[in-house]
């Protein structure tokens, strides 16, 4: 059997997203392949799904199946737990801390000009979409603040290189909107909350 159609079947099989490493460790170790020979692999099943409703995707965690991205709306019909919705506040901190890390709270609150509060940073840690990279050397030690492997492929990337450039800021908002929100609230009041938290991210991060 050909090498592509195992590699296949674990990552179709697999709950997580492999690395290639991982992918190697499944195999018996007289019938590892070589890196080379199981990136190549990969490479003709992302080729082979190109046309496909589905598709293989490298993200920060390694390679996983998933629904093309257009096609997420019909999806998530079949699941009825809708997602959480978060506020405009939840928002622009996650925004910041994304495109500004390594920063403190402190950092956070300066950009935004009003309190962070305990309860947005403790969600977004439950979430593991941020993490305590270091303390800083001043007073006080306060935690330094930056995002997780798993905010990386909860958004599709592979890593925080492929994020919208600042300037773009508006367009990745509207990403995260579409994402949490689009499900709880009706078509105009989408619209209406998008340009408001577009606004206020815009404002936030002086673009």
């Amino acid at each position: 059997m050909l090498l592509k159609y195992k590699v296949e079947a674990i990552l179709f099989a697999s709950e997580q997203p492999l690395t290639t490493n991982q992918l190697r460790n499944v195999f018996p170790e007289l019938e590892r392949p070589d890196t080379l020979d199981l990136q190549e692999a990969i490479d003709s099943i992302i080729e082979d799904y190109q046309e496909r409703s589905i598709e293989l995707r490298e993200l920060a965690s390694g390679y996983r199946f998933q629904v093309r991205e257009q096609l997420s709306p019909w999806v998530s019909r079949l699941f009825e737990e809708k997602p959480p919705k978060y506020s405009r506040a939840f928002l622009e901190i996650l925004a910041i801390i994304a495109y500004r890390q390594p920063v403190t709270r402190g950092e956070i609150e300066e950009i935004r000009g009003v309190a962070v509060s305990s309860n947005i940073i403790r969600t977004l840690m439950e979430r593991e979409w941020i993490r305590v990279l270091s303390y800083k050397d001043v007073p006080g030690r306060p935690a330094v603040l930056g995002t997780t492997k798993q905010f990386l492929d909860y958004f599709n990337l592979k890593s925080l290189e492929e994020l919208p450039s600042i300037e773009d800021i508006r367009l990745f908002d509207e990403e995260i909107e579409k994402k949490i929100l689009a499900e709880e609230l009706p078509t105009e009041d989408v619209s209406m909350d998008v340009q408001e938290n577009t606004n206020d991210l815009a404002n936030g991060l002086n673009i």
